[in-house]
């Protein structure tokens, strides 16, 4: 036999030949079960921040709809007003002067 053999390959070559294949393969749904899961985080981060940003506007409009929303008349939501008040001043929320103004603005 010469040394450059020609026909068809013999079982060593047979066998790198599928081992390469099989390689390629792996390698490209490899890359592409990465690409298809980097696709979906990327969706369900849009999906998550879309949420966010709804709940957002939603609190928003409650909040608008609350402050334009007149006062209760009444000694018992006056009552409540107050004691609201003290809440928020007793958690430490408003500070002595914020609280001694918001009473004062509710009294008269």
């Amino acid at each position: 036999m010469s040394p450059l053999r020609r026909g068809r390959p013999g079982l060593l070559g047979m066998a790198a030949r599928t081992a390469v294949v099989a390689g390629t393969a792996t390698a490209v749904s490899g890359n592409v079960q990465r690409r298809q899961q980097g696709r979906a985080q990327d969706a369900q981060a849009q999906a998550q921040a879309d949420a966010d940003a709804q709940a957002q506007a939603e609190y928003d409009a409650q909040q608008q709809q609350q402050a334009a929303a007149p006062p209760a008349s009444g000694d018992s939501a006056l009552l409540d007003q107050l004691n609201q008040l003290s809440q928020l001043h007793n958690a430490g929320v408003l500070s002595d002067t914020e609280f001694t103004a918001a009473k004062a603005k509710l009294l008269t």
